[in-house]
């Protein structure tokens, strides 16, 4: 009977499912009934908003990324799911049901114990905590090495939540919010190492250009709906198309460009009165302990850098995809929401996209060699799930490309223990870097309180 009504309530997908929590959550922080109904409803309407923002982008990019494979000739042979069909294989799998509880109770010791100030209320995004444990499990055979998984991957989440504080609050924009989900939680420290790297190039550090940079110096044809509109173009022409399905398709990318931010705003109307509240009930109950609300990274895809990086990223990750060797990975389900990957490296490098190209391209291509390295578990998760034919081969790169996913599964097999030295190295520097980063935040935010607080006295 558990089983069932949890089955349900996931299948209700997170514009219904994460509404449902916002307002038991306002409830239970004090709120009216009717302001939490309120707000809820708008979250859920900002999420049917990016679902249709993304689905345009899926429908008018997606045969443009397969025209462009064709064009080329490229032979990559397993395809990408992306998160849409990760999610649904793993919400399937054996490990799923008992996953929930398990990173709600990761959540609640944390908090308790003071080793994070994240209350994450994204239910709907432990499946990111669900896949590493379900793969895990098919790789070890060992059910509760699968949960060991969840919990490392959760507790590892709400810290990063933590850590991306910086960017949140002042690139974002998001007060009391923080994003312990997903690709732009865990390819955050990629970022930060590549960044601290650049700053000590001479030269190479100087460079600067973004999206405010753009529209400054070309006016009119600087703003986001025009570059949009000339992305749509490339990808076009890339992908072979005619004049007609070229403009077609550049009218879709400006379109995106424009309704992307706007989508986003009713999730921020809900979420600003819900996160007052709960900033002040729970430091009303823990001592003045800042809090932030964790939630889901769509909130990131609205700045126009990251919707910039995102269209940038698009042809240029199949360019990666055909020149990384080893690669059989072919980019397309996680082609429209490519934002995800590359978000927190445009807050981490100021919006300066020659920087995010560098580390886009870093990430994009560790996220593709570890996609390829973990097909096979791919594979096995979704024959599980009963979705596969004899012989089909599946890939994803979101959770699929993951290095906590892939780390986990090579510590425990040691099946490639040259690919878990790299990485684990890289990934292990990027991370204490991303640390000791967010431990000087914190000590510059605590000398400000403290100026602040002796000059009202």
């Amino acid at each position: 009977m558990f089983n069932e009504v949890m089955q349900y309530i996931l299948d209700l997908g997170p514009a219904v499912m994460l509404p449902i929590v916002i307002i038991i959550f306002s409830l239970f922080l004090g709120m009216k009934f009717g302001e939490a109904f309120k707000a809820g409803l708008q979250i859920g309407i900002g999420f049917v908003g990016i679902g249709l923002v993304i689905g345009l982008m899926l429908d008018s990019i997606g045969p443009a990324a397969k025209a462009m494979a064709h064009t080329f000739d490229i032979q990559l042979n397993v395809i990408d799911l992306g998160w849409p069909g990760a999610s649904p294989i793993t919400w399937a799998s054996q490990i799923a049901l008992v996953a929930i509880p398990i990173a709600i109770a990761v959540n609640i010791l944390m908090l308790v114990l003071k080793m994070t100030r994240v209350v994450n209320v994204d239910i709907w995004n432990i499946w990111h905590m669900t896949f590493t444990g379900a793969l895990v499990h098919i790789a070890t055979g060992s059910y509760w090495l699968g949960i060991l998984g969840v919990v490392i991957h959760a507790a590892f989440a709400y810290k990063l939540g933590d850590w991306f504080t910086k960017d949140t609050k002042h690139f974002f924009e998001l007060d009391g919010i923080a994003i312990p989900h997903g690709t732009s939680a865990y390819l955050g420290p990629i970022a930060v190492l590549v960044d601290t790297i650049i700053d000590k190039i001479p030269g190479l550090n100087k460079i600067h250009f973004s999206a405010d940079d753009l529209q400054k110096r070309f006016g009119p044809l600087g703003e986001p709906v025009t570059v949009g509109f000339i992305m749509g173009i490339v990808i076009g022409l890339l992908a072979g198309y005619n004049l007609k399905d070229t403009l077609q398709l550049a009218i879709k990318t400006a379109a995106v460009m424009l309704l992307m931010p706007r989508v986003i705003k009713p999730i921020m109307d809900g979420l600003t009165p819900i996160a007052k509240q709960a900033r002040k009930k729970l430091q009303a109950k823990f001592g003045g302990k800042d809090f932030l609300i964790g939630l889901d990274p769509a909130l990131l895809l609205g700045h126009s850098s990251v919707v910039s990086a995102s269209l940038i990223f698009i042809p240029l990750t199949i360019l990666i995809a055909v020149l990384l060797p080893s690669n059989q990975v072919l980019p397309f389900g996680d082609l429209a929401t490519i934002g995800f990957f590359v978000a927190m490296a445009v807050a981490v490098h100021q919006g300066n996209l020659f920087r995010t190209l560098i580390s886009g391209t870093i990430i994009m291509s560790i996220t593709l060699w570890i996609a390829t390295q973990t097909i096979w578990l791919n594979t096995q998760l979704a024959a599980n799930a009963g979705t596969l034919k004899v012989g089909e081969q599946v890939a994803s790169m979101d959770q699929g490309g993951s290095p906590i996913t892939y780390l986990l599964v090579q510590a425990l097999t040691l099946e490639n223990i040259v690919g878990f030295t790299v990485i684990g190295i890289i990934y292990f520097a990027a991370v204490v870097l991303t640390w000791r980063r967010a431990k000087a935040y914190e000590k510059a935010q605590q000398i400000e309180n403290t100026e602040k607080s002796a000059v009202s006295k």
